[in-house]
């Protein structure tokens, strides 16, 4: 079989990335050009500045990714981009990039959903098997994926309210604790232990997540440690955060594995960097031993277009295409 270049744009939220990827598996080049330090200064992504922002670099960010895979757009086989869910004006850069140089080169063009590309950025790591049940966990998403077969998504489970990843960044903005805030959460649960009860939220579908109540229970129990003039312990607060918030995660996902009974599990999505839930993935995967599993690299969690580029080869065979008025689809279903 031929083998299948793609040059992948990535630019729902606030990185713009471009890569070329060799059938899906193979990454040729990759760049990734990160909005976070100016973000940071707001204490979250603002949209109309990540929008501008990619409009500044996209250009050179896609001019690099060629040069350094040092192709011709002739050698490529075609292009696929971010259609959604993510920022509408941010969406917008890179749907525009994709189209123009699909017309300009006479390439196919490719529409990509922005959490199939998460989960298939596992395929740099490990051969994907189906079925497969995917653990989506980031700012914008927290999704059970179950694939009976390559490129078919049944979501069986979803958040109720906030996804995890704006669960950690609330609560950690009460804690006093920088943007982005689930690596620092992560770090600072370190060096605490869960002292604080907190509750379990229920669902009305087993599978289903809820993060809402949580961060209020947060809040709740920092203020009437206040209002008893109890000293609060930061270090505490995040750790019993975490373990609640990554309990109800797990609790899902071992329901699921005993419902669906995949072959193969993978993590997915920014907040599979944390490295608490990487310790817990481990740990509780020991009673599957029918059931391989893949924890990413740091790399694969955040946003990038190599897995842009990897879902999209998939896409790709399946003869997946988009026309000239394609357009940005910040709601996107999978």
């Amino acid at each position: 079989m031929k083998d299948v270049y793609l040059l992948a744009i990535e630019s729902s939220c606030d990185e713009t990335a471009a890569s070329v990827v060799k059938n899906g598996n193979e990454i040729i080049s990759n760049v990734v050009s990160s909005q976070i330090d100016v973000h940071s200064q707001f204490g979250g992504v603002i949209p109309e500045v990540a929008s501008r922002i990619h409009v500044e670099n996209i250009s050179l960010v896609i001019e690099k990714a060629m040069k350094d895979a040092n192709m011709e757009y002739s050698a490529l086989d075609g292009i696929c981009f971010t259609q959604g869910p993510g920022l509408i004006g941010s969406l917008h850069v890179g749907v525009q990039a994709a189209k123009t140089l699909a017309f300009a080169h006479h390439l196919p063009l490719i529409p990509v959903h922005h959490i199939t590309g998460h989960i298939y950025a596992n395929a740099f790591v490990d051969e994907i098997k189906f079925p497969l049940l995917a653990l989506v966990v980031s700012g914008g998403h927290t999704e059970l994926v179950y694939m009976k077969e390559d490129y078919s998504f049944e979501v069986v489970g979803t958040t109720q309210d906030d996804a995890i990843g704006e669960a950690y960044d609330k609560v950690a903005r009460v804690l006093g604790l920088p943007y982005p805030g689930g690596p620092q959460i992560d770090r600072l649960a370190k060096t605490g232990e869960a002292t604080y009860p907190l509750p379990k939220p229920k669902t009305e579908n087993e599978l289903d997540f809820s993060f809402s109540g949580l961060k209020s229970a947060v809040i709740q129990s920092m203020d009437r440690l206040k209002r008893r003039n109890e000293e609060m312990i930061p270090a505490n607060m995040a750790a019993s955060f975490q373990e609640a918030a990554l309990g109800q995660l797990w609790n899902r996902v071992d329901k699921a594995l005993e419902l669906y009974q995949p072959v193969h599990f993978v993590i997915a999505g920014g907040v599979a960097a944390n490295s608490r839930l990487r310790e817990l993935v481990t740990e509780n995967m020991k009673k599957y031993s029918n059931i391989s599993y893949t924890i990413p690299p740091l790399w694969c969690c955040t946003d990038n277009a190599a897995m842009i580029g990897a879902s999209g080869y998939h896409a790709y065979l399946k003869e997946i295409r988009a026309n000239e008025d394609v357009g940005a689809n910040p709601s996107l279903q999978m």
